[in-house]
């Protein structure tokens, strides 16, 4: 080792010792005052009843519905629930209506997600800019989202009807050349209307979405855009659409997981019917688990279902990731 080298090295040494000794000393944590454990305490009891509120009805019957999928528990039943192992799933994944409800449930998302987000798109940029009437127009556009979905349903049930509002329109507007089918008594438009009266009711909420996600971009770069010459769609592929990544994956997750898990419109207007082409996994299990009686079977669906959404969800999330 040269000379030169020992002394780098014992320069280094002496430039760690000093720096070690130059940095301040770790402060002991200093325990916590009265009026602090006061606030604590206060931070603690504000949150229980949320705390509590979701271990009751979320965790809870999460691990119920675990459990009981591996048994043949009945909601009403003299006799005790036994452990059956996989033999719930052995009969879902032959069961013919399941998989009529996959293949319902796959229809309706594929068509409500981009319809709905598309539409809810376009409402969001009309009202963004700064015009009368723009409170007026949100107003409007959100308040289905606010009805109850009973409601909506109970509505457009009377719409759908061979002698609704829907099909006088029709009969009207072509002076009584075409006659509305009997909407939701038809395999073939059961749930086309479904999906068209989903849209409807949940398109307001995610143009609020959208409409939060717009008013975030900064304006300086539309105000560059203009002194560049730009377009309207060039605004929109290069200003706007990438400014809405992260709103866009939510938008696309939140409307895939409700499509998924459509009951209430099915459950009001029309039961799973006609012939099985709009039940679906949500209104299948809540037949099985409810109506039947099989809450070992119906877990057995609510297991699969959730597994299905939580892949769905995964794919989605890597698929809009944000790329370097």
């Amino acid at each position: 080792m040269t000379t030169l080298e020992r002394s780098a090295r014992a320069d280094a040494r002496t430039a760690t010792r000093a720096a070690k000794a130059t940095r301040p000393a770790r402060t002991p944590r200093q325990p916590l005052s009265r009026s602090g454990k006061k606030e604590q305490r206060t931070g603690w009891a504000m949150l229980a009843p949320a705390v509590i509120l979701l271990g009751l009805f979320i965790l809870i019957p999460a691990v119920l519905a675990f459990v009981l999928a591996f048994t043949n528990a009945r909601l009403i039943s003299p006799y005790p629930a036994t452990f059956v192992g996989l033999d719930n799933f052995a009969r879902l994944f032959t069961d013919p209506t399941f998989f009529r409800a996959l293949l319902n449930v796959a229809y309706f998302a594929v068509i409500v997600v981009p319809v709905q987000a598309g539409v809810a798109l376009v409402l969001a940029l009309l009202i963004n800019k700064q015009v009368r009437g723009t409170t007026f127009f949100r107003t409007v556009y959100f308040l289905p989202v606010v009805t109850s979905m009973v409601v909506v349903s109970l509505l457009w049930l009377f719409m759908y009807r061979q002698d609704g509002l829907i099909n006088v329109v029709i009969d009207r507007v072509t002076f009584g050349l075409v006659q509305g089918p009997d909407w939701l008594n038809d395999p073939s438009t059961s749930m086309p209307a479904i999906i068209l009266m989903s849209v409807w009711q949940g398109v307001g909420f995610h143009m609020v979405i959208w409409l939060s996600g717009l008013q975030t971009i900064p304006a300086d770069l539309y105000e560059a855009a203009d002194l560049d010459g730009a377009a309207g769609w060039q605004r929109f592929r290069y200003i706007t659409w990438p400014g809405l990544s992260a709103t866009r994956s939510l938008i696309l997750v939140t409307i895939t997981i409700q499509a998924l898990s459509l009951f209430t419109q099915i459950s009001v207007m029309t039961q799973g019917g006609p012939l099985d082409s709009t039940t679906t996994v949500v209104y299948e299990a809540v037949q099985s688990g409810f109506v039947q009686q099989e809450t070992g079977y119906a877990s057995a669906i609510s297991l699969v279902f959730f597994v299905l959404v939580l892949l769905i969800s995964f794919v989605q999330r890597f698929l809009t990731r944000e790329k370097n």
